[in-house]
């Protein structure tokens, strides 16, 4: 990453100090004074004032898709921001969109606030259970709420999932967003109003499907349903809808809080088509050994992760495939996918620069605090073979074109797939639904604004963070407390999150001690990090084998070598910690042949881990 930050920082800022002593010096000799926006857009704003806060997510975005993960997208707004702040290796959230976007917003753990379970794959036992209603409850404070009652604007654009009409649970605008634009669910399609997917629970989408009509997806502006521009690209929506709300109370005198949650690069893989050409051919020639393995490269090279962390033997996966297995017509159609995938990326990036334009012209964005992330990892659901949704498959091909000249419109629905995900990770395993490292950690960049301490700009940091501590970190810098046992009307959980603020700079070695450890655990699958160190385990309808694996995820971010025979007692530790955590919480086991995909199976699948050379004993 280029380490020319400091150097271009300081002479803007020598820049902008000039060009307000001219502005000074020509008022005086005008006898007329600057105005505001003249004085906003010459003078980085004073550290006193409290800062603007520019919240950005990613849908299914890969450890390895930024430029320092090896990605191929061009991502220059991106990389600029990770130049000006921090980027992170180690950053985590939960396996899926929800549960993350809940501990996103509140600083708590998902089963505290009604996110212990997925809405499109609860388990049965567990509904009407406290903690798994799939929507976000009301026993804990948004920092939309906290920041929109210390005076700032909440904006918020995009893909909300964490309930409201149709979904149980509330919207956007009763968690504290004054302005709000996009979907409740968990995707759409990208050129049009159409449903991501028809719900089997909603009588009026089966009605029209059975007729061969594609049902549409409620839009809501402020909490009213409204209709979607047909034609008009979900990220170019978002972008324009975000720019409109910031400026309509530019003169407010109001910081903001502004939240843009893309649904991008989420399936359906669509994307204006002169974008995918140029890539096809890269992924055509490396496919998806080669392309893993060049991105663990890149990855070693930038810092992101360890220069001698182990590559993932995967021979014992089973469900991925080889590349010099496929026929020459399945090469060009995973190629066409994965440049669409890529495509998105690059479109996404070219949004995030129209956001940032926009603050820069306008005097605002040297006082914003930055934060990009997204909110898991890759989606390897495929449409065919072991794992694969049924319905999902019927669903795309009753209703979609498979043509190659169709690439990128709204008539296409095309899925990354688990091979593709799996690459696009680099040294990471698995994918999105997997507690393994490639379902949870995800690129992170942090900017703080102008003003704030951080001990070294550029760069990777590889301390450990886990979402919940976003919120938390927002509050810091925004200098609004955070209530305690109540707010309002309402009892709520104390958050766990903790400020990263401390260790940015430079007053704290790390964002969590190894004491404040964090559990994860949804669809049977379970892990608990404490330090660099994960105890995790996979469930056998997941392809696992059920068992608890130990290992040091700073060393080993692959997770390739268990260290359960040279650390049983570090592990007997974690595992009672996960225990008592999991009772304390009413988190109950799940049979082992439920699957979040397919429901109760007849038969478990064969395990597609490498077995343990010790087997643990408990």
């Amino acid at each position: 990453m280029p380490r020319w930050s400091h150097q271009l920082s300081r002479s803007r800022q020598l820049s902008l100090g000039l060009l307000l002593v001219l502005l000074q010096g020509v008022s005086a000799l005008l006898g007329s004074p600057v105005s505001a926006a003249e004085a906003s857009a010459a003078q980085a704003s004073s550290p006193r004032q409290r800062p603007n806060v520019l919240l950005l997510v990613a849908d299914d975005a890969a450890f390895g898709d930024v430029p320092w993960g090896g990605g191929n997208a061009a991502m220059p707004n991106l990389e600029s921001l990770a130049e000006e702040g921090v980027a992170f290796g180690s950053f985590h959230t939960s396996p899926v969109c929800s549960p993350t976007r809940a501990s996103m917003l509140t600083g708590n753990d998902p089963i505290d606030v009604g996110l212990g379970a997925f809405d499109y794959a609860i388990y049965p036992p567990t509904k009407g259970r406290p903690g798994y209603e799939g929507y976000l409850t009301r026993n804990t404070v948004s920092v939309a709420e906290l920041l929109r009652d210390a005076g700032y604007r909440t904006l918020m654009v995009g893909k909300w999932h964490l309930g409201g009409p149709g979904h149980g649970g509330w919207g956007p605008r009763d968690w504290g967003f004054e302005r709000s634009y996009g979907i409740l669910a968990g995707g759409a399609n990208h050129w049009n109003q159409k449903v991501f997917l028809p719900s089997p629970n909603n009588p009026e989408h089966q009605q029209l499907m059975a007729q061969r009509i594609l049902p549409d997806e409620p839009w809501y502006e402020d909490g009213q349903q409204v209709q979607r521009s047909v034609g008009l690209y979900s990220d170019d929506l978002f972008t324009s809808k975000l720019i409109s709300y910031l400026e309509e109370g530019r003169g407010s005198g109001r910081p903001f809080f502004a939240y843009l949650a893309f649904t991008s690069p989420h399936s359906p893989l669509q994307v204006p088509p002169v974008l995918i050409e140029r890539y096809i051919d890269y992924f055509y020639t490396h496919g998806y050994q080669g392309l893993k393995r060049l991105r663990y490269e890149a990855q070693k090279r930038s810092g992101l992760i360890a220069a001698d962390a182990p590559f993932p033997d995967q021979s014992h996966n089973w469900l991925l495939q080889q590349w010099s297995a496929l026929s020459e017509e399945q090469k060009q159609r995973e190629a066409r996918a994965m440049a669409t995938y890529t495509a998105m990326l690059e479109y996404q990036d070219q949004s995030i620069g129209r956001v940032l334009n926009y603050l820069r012209e306008t005097g605002q964005l040297e006082n914003t605090l930055i934060i990009y992330l997204s909110d898991n990892g890759p989606e390897g659901m495929d449409t065919e073979g072991p794992g694969a949704n049924p319905d999902l498959a019927r669903w795309v091909s009753e209703n979609f074109s498979q043509d190659p000249a169709d690439l990128g419109r709204g008539n296409t629905f095309i899925e990354m797939g688990r091979n593709w995900a799996n690459a696009s990770n680099g040294v990471l395993q698995w994918w999105k639904w997997y507690l393994a490292e490639g379902g949870v950690r995800t690129p992170m960049v942090l900017r703080p604004p102008r003003g704030y301490d951080l001990s070294q700009r550029g760069g990777i940091r590889q301390a450990y963070v886990n979402v919940k501590d976003l919120p938390i970190t927002i509050l810091d810098y925004s200098r609004v407390p955070l209530p305690a046992g109540r707010y309002r009307d309402r009892t709520i959980v104390t958050p766990t999150g903790v400020s990263m603020r401390p260790y940015l700079e430079g007053r704290a070695d790390a964002v969590r001690s190894e004491q404040q450890w964090v559990v994860s655990d949804i669809f049977g699958n379970s892990s608990i990090v404490a330090g660099r160190y994960k105890a995790s385990r996979q469930s056998r309808a997941m392809f696992g084998d059920g068992q608890w694996r130990l290992f040091d995820i700073q060393a080993d971010p692959g997770e390739t070598q268990p260290l359960n025979a040279s650390e049983p007692g570090r592990l007997t530790r974690l595992i009672g910690l996960y225990e008592s955590y999991a009772k304390a919480k009413g988190i109950g086991p799940v049979a082992d042949h439920w699957s979040p995909w397919q429901g109760y199976l007849k038969e478990l699948p064969k395990p597609a881990l490498a077995p343990l050379p010790v087997p643990l004993s408990r």
